[in-house]
């Protein structure tokens, strides 16, 4: 059995893959999450759901990034010991995704990231009729709301779809595990 650098037993790194959903509110995320999950028999981790259950807000004064710290932790130990994991956090910024990506590999594991673009039209009927349908389950989301969202997400370029090299942290970061921690206040590798 491989193990990594410090170690730990792994199993076939090519069997473990992190599924990082890339993606606004509507834009079909979720649905494509729970098709990877039973297709590649992956761990499905939405923080989405979590913060409804525990807080009903969708940012809850900062807790989200501590709840997705924590769920990264899970699905870094998932992916140790061999299990693929669909992260379906909608990851709008690229840094996030640059972290999500060294993480992977880091534990021995390939990462994909999955891009799902959606029409503003589009993402405003599926956003009216989860809030018709699943009340209980969303966040209330204005047009407004959604065309400020718009102009903060960074598209995946090329190389990041296709798997490419990862880039540097931004400046004053060591590392991507650092940048991660300090972004996911609870993200820690072990």
């Amino acid at each position: 059995m491989p193990a990594r650098a410090d170690g730990v037993p792994t199993r076939n790194p090519d069997t473990a893959i992190l599924f990082l959903m890339v993606g606004l509110p509507g834009s079909g995320k979720t649905t494509r999450a729970k098709e990877l999950a039973v297709t590649h028999q992956a761990l499905r981790l939405t923080p989405d759901h979590w913060m409804v259950a525990l807080f009903g807000d969708s940012m809850a004064d900062g807790k989200r990034f501590v709840l997705e710290g924590r769920l990264i932790s899970v699905a870094l130990q998932a992916l140790r010991m061999g299990n693929s994991v669909v992260l379906d956090f909608g990851l709008w910024g690229r840094d996030e995704r640059s972290a999500l990506r060294w993480l992977a590999q880091a534990n021995g594991a390939t990462c994909r990231v999955v891009y799902l673009p959606v029409d503003k039209d589009v993402q405003l009927a599926r956003i009216a009729r989860r809030q018709e349908t699943e009340p209980h389950q969303t966040f209330p989301m204005s047009e407004a709301d959604v065309d400020q969202w718009r102009t903060q997400f960074h598209v995946p370029d090329a190389g990041e779809l296709d798997g490419g090299e990862i880039p540097r942290p931004p400046a004053g970061w060591p590392g991507w595990a650092e940048w991660a921690a300090g972004h996911w206040p609870s993200c820690t590798e072990n």
